[in-house]
């Protein structure tokens, strides 16, 4: 990374995340140097965040904001204005038009529970009340024939009801259509020839699945949160195209791909794990680093912890997602998230039991150290308490840390009414955090079959490195890996995203005796539009290649295991052996000549946009020194011990040094327990082999 004021060389590409507690942009530029910036979130409006960190890179870079937008070849920007929209219930006012006698489906529900021992939480509170969940006259059967037809004259009476009681936005979901967007279509026609209602998200556009439930709540969350995230993102669009931006901004998607802002104002529930799921594109580039195909990321920033598996190379991608109790059909990376960051807040219950998290401090006021005013003890303030960080500025200067104001809050609200020590009471925040990251890990490992001990782990996040070693060591992995740029994970993992589509239809049949060329039939008007999607976005040729898949089940079973088309191409018998083994993996068990079914054909358009491999670091021409050297608390068994701390930017590849050690970066602190060992590579990142063990 380039800490120099010097200017980058144009042209150069921009990736900007907005976090709960950080905005993170990353520049790299035409040579391959990398710049960080980081800026306070705003959450009342993200793009405050987003303007004050391009106006650090543009004060670091001595020039204006023109300049900087203009030379910028591409601009990443992933968001949390989705999320938040649903869990802050801040979204539109929706109407939804659904098939007489199905109006109670969305709230009738599936009836699971994530919990099956928890009979009493409530679900969540239902989007669209009863009166504005308006039944529309009409029927098609299972495979999308019509079997009455669609009475408009009960979509008119629907939007007088709309418009009497202030809709803003209109869901669509009727029965089957599936397998026949026909009726919604006319709907969509209709209400677009009255002009009256702007925001209009149909079931068969959003998500064409078949589960009634799953896809009129996807619809109606759509709509919930179009308006304010489809308008934040054109505002946006439009003030840094103003601003001297030539090309229009890309989103990250749920699906760990790329997309323009027009090309997602129809779908904007694909942006619900925006940022987050650009640790598919991190997880490519440090794969090649590292040397391993098989990689766990655990990034904890200020708020959370999201952990992704990429497995031989390949990160796994769901339909179904879950956020704050709302069931969405729309294709993501598998990331599970747990409400523990720096900024989460310990606190001690009435009968005496330590708990931390998941409730967090957020950017303001931030942890007490922070000295913004905040009163709670965070993890951030144990760190300060344990002497892995040290008082001063902190994250290129966004904050001043204060180690006084975090001694006093974890004495006040944990040391006293535990009877403890300050730095017991420390000790124990840090203990149990890292019990819920060790959860939280096995959770996207162990129980989807992965055995952790095959793989790396990668500390990311402004906090990962902190615990990188300590939950490796519980997992079992020999090697820990920490990205030089740690605390810009995601934005970074922007640079390296390609644009992405996804396309899907329902299909029934069986593998051992289906027709390819029936199967070629469904799947080329999927191939059809995703070319159409890439051409729009500038992609033809090498640059566009299509991916296919097929959704398949044992016979009588609920769930189904996407498997892939080598090359396209189907072979019943190849993907019967790819089935079973993933089937085996995830489940345990297989059915020897059991009949397989088809349940649903995909294809995967991608764009495939130009990256190369940041530039080598110099390597070490010696041992440097440490800048300091100070009693920091390493572990239980170890205690207070006497540690070198180094500047990250004195390490350079080459460099290995047995622990304890601490490393401070830019944005991030390495620590580095007594029984493991630091190297840097050649890739100029930070490797612990655990124990001291080599591969």
């Amino acid at each position: 990374m380039n800490e120099a004021a010097a200017r980058p060389l144009a042209p150069w590409r921009i990736g900007v995340d907005v976090g709960g507690t950080f905005t993170d942009m990353v520049l790299r530029d035409q040579g391959g140097d990398l710049w960080v910036f980081k800026a306070p979130s705003v959450p009342a409006d993200p793009s405050q965040g987003v303007l004050a960190v391009l106006q650090r890179a543009v004060d670091s870079f001595a020039m204006p904001l023109s300049d900087l937008l203009a030379d910028c070849a591409l601009f990443f920007h992933g968001s949390t204005v989705a999320t938040n929209t649903i869990l802050e219930k801040k979204g539109a006012k929706v109407g939804l038009l659904t098939t007489t006698g199905f109006r109670d489906s969305l709230e009738v529900r599936r009836g699971i529970r994530e919990n099956q021992w928890d009979h009493r939480a409530p679900f969540p509170q239902v989007l669209v009340p009863r009166y504005l969940r308006q039944p529309v006259g009409g029927r098609l059967d299972k495979d999308g024939v019509e079997l009455a037809a669609l009475t408009l004259s009960d979509v008119v009476a629907a939007t007088d009801i709309f418009a009497e009681d202030g809709v803003e936005t209109i869901a669509v979901a009727l029965l089957n259509s599936y397998g026949n967007p026909a009726h919604e279509e006319a709907v969509a026609a209709h209400l677009g020839q009255s002009g009256a209602h702007p925001w209009i998200s149909l079931s068969s556009r959003v998500a064409p699945i078949m589960g009634e439930y799953e896809r009129t709540s996807t619809a109606v969350v759509n709509a919930y949160i179009a308006p304010k995230v489809v308008g934040y993102l054109r505002d946006l669009d439009s003030h840094l195209h103003s601003h001297g931006l030539t090309r229009p901004i890309l989103l990250l998607q749920s699906n760990g791909g790329a997309v323009s802002v027009e090309q997602v104002a129809e779908r904007p529930v694909n942006l619900v794990l925006s940022g987050p799921a650009a640790g598919v594109g991190a997880l490519g580039l440090y794969s090649r680093a590292a040397g391993s195909d098989n990689l766990i990321a655990m990034e904890i920033g200020g708020t959370s912890c999201d952990v992704m598996l990429m497995g031989e190379g390949q990160v796994e991608v769901t339909d179904e997602l879950i956020i704050d109790g709302y069931h969405l059909a729309t294709p993501s990376v598998e990331i599970h998230t747990v409400g523990a960051g720096g900024g989460t807040i310990a606190r001690v219950d009435e009968a005496g039991l330590l708990h931390v998290g998941p409730q967090g401090a957020g950017a303001v006021p931030g942890p007490a150290c922070y000295g913004l005013g905040g009163a709670e003890p965070t993890v951030t303030d144990a760190y300060m308490v344990l002497g892995r960080l040290r008082p001063g500025p902190y994250a290129g200067g966004s904050v001043t840390l204060d180690d006084e104001l975090a001694r006093r809050a974890i004495m006040d609200k944990i040391a006293t009414p535990l009877g403890i020590g300050v730095e017991e009471a420390a000790a124990g925040i840090i203990r149990l955090l890292e019990q819920n990251l060790l959860h939280a890990v096995e959770h996207i490992s162990i129980q989807r079959g992965h055995n952790p001990q095959r793989f790396t782990l990668v500390a990311a996040g402004g906090a990962g490195p902190m615990h990188g070693a300590a939950v490796a060591r519980a997992l079992g992995c020999r090697r820990a890996y920490v990205p030089r740029q740690a605390g810009a994970f995601c934005a970074l993992g922007m640079l390296h995203t390609d644009i992405r589509q996804d396309y899907l239809q329902v299909h029934f049949d069986n593998l051992d005796t289906v027709d390819g060329n029936i199967l070629e039939k469904g799947f080329e008007p999927l191939a059809v539009r995703a070319a159409a999607a890439l051409t729009a976005e500038g992609f033809t040729g090498a640059q566009a290649i299509m991916h296919r898949e097929l959704d398949l089940r044992y016979r009588g079973q609920l769930w189904s295991i996407r498997v892939a088309l080598p090359g396209g191409v189907f072979d019943p018998a190849a993907v019967r052996l790819a089935f079973d083994a993933d089937h085996q993996r995830q489940y345990g068990h297989t059915q020897p000549g059991g009949t397989i079914e088809i349940t649903a054909l995909r294809v995967t358009g991608r764009g495939l946009i130009e990256t190369a491999e940041p530039v080598a670091a110099a390597p070490a021409t010696g041992l440097p020194e440490p800048t300091a050297i100070r009693q920091v608390y390493a572990d239980s068994e170890s205690g207070w011990r006497e540690t070198p701390v180094y500047a990250g930017s004195d390490l350079r590849p080459g460099f290995a040094q047995d622990g304890p050690l601490l490393v401070e970066e830019l944005t991030t602190t390495v620590f580095v327990g007594p029984k493991d060992r630091l190297t840097v590579d050649e890739a100029d990142n930070f490797m612990i082999e655990i124990d001291g063990a080599g591969n």
